[in-house]
């Protein structure tokens, strides 16, 4: 199977261990992965801040860069939502949106991927911590993704699951809400953050790269001893016997 890797603005600069676990997960189970060097950004800052001129633009860029793959897999709920938003964004547009009808109906964030189209619930990983998983609002609210990384983190084997009180509730990230509403945002994820540290869990998991960032940089400032993991890296994971 082929599969293109859609890394991400966030994941190429500040996750690059996500995207390695990505690409070798994908390999592990008989993937055929690669990157085609013309991806850009999913064009959601420009989207979410209003500027749908200039995210059209960043559209037919990401639609033009995926055109011949057969898959696109990328380690972000948030950005995989953007894709199929583009339909709605190119109206007006008929050959546009055919062609983002096709990117749209061939992406897939990387657990979905795992659970609906490879089949796989198991990875094979080994961890053995105490763990909770933060499900991010453009994963859950707008993909509707929210069993597949349950079902996968619940076979690794060692890893205690904990389930995150409030867990509905947003971070505050937001993408350009967390600069434009900075106190709000604040507010918003010292809540998170608390009801994370009430689960007494070693580990933070996240499929979305933006409240891996909010989140722990909010525990950094606060010394927290909680070390944040993409699930990607979580599911790669195996110990040494």
């Amino acid at each position: 199977m082929n599969v293109s890797l859609f890394i991400t603005c966030l994941g190429d600069m500040f996750y690059p261990n996500a995207g390695k676990a990505t690409v070798e997960l994908l390999e592990k189970f008989g993937c055929t992965v690669d990157f085609p060097e013309a991806q850009t950004c999913c064009g959601q800052p420009a989207f979410n801040s209003g500027y749908h001129r200039d995210a059209r633009k960043v559209a037919k860029q990401t639609i033009e860069a995926f055109q011949a793959s057969s898959y696109v897999v990328t380690p972000s709920g948030s950005c995989a939502a953007m894709l199929q938003e583009y339909h709605h964004l190119l109206e007006g547009e008929p050959e546009w949106q055919a062609e983002a009808e096709k990117l749209s109906a061939k992406s897939y964030e990387l657990t979905q991927f795992f659970v609906d189209v490879l089949q796989v619930e198991d990875t094979g990983a080994s961890f053995h911590a105490k763990a909770t998983y933060h499900t991010s609002c453009h994963m859950m609210r707008l993909l509707n993704v929210t069993d597949a990384p349950q079902t996968l983190l619940n076979h690794v084997d060692g890893l205690e699951m904990i389930d995150l009180p409030r867990n509905y509730d947003c971070c505050g990230f937001g993408g350009t809400f967390a600069v434009k509403m900075a106190s709000i945002s604040k507010e918003m994820v010292d809540e998170k953050v608390s009801c994370i540290h009430d689960t007494g869990a070693d580990i933070l998991i996240g499929a979305d790269a933006g409240c891996m960032m909010n989140i722990g940089g909010r525990m950094e400032r606060e010394d927290s001893p909680m070390k944040v993991m993409h699930i990607a890296e979580v599911l790669n994971h195996t110990e040494a016997r």
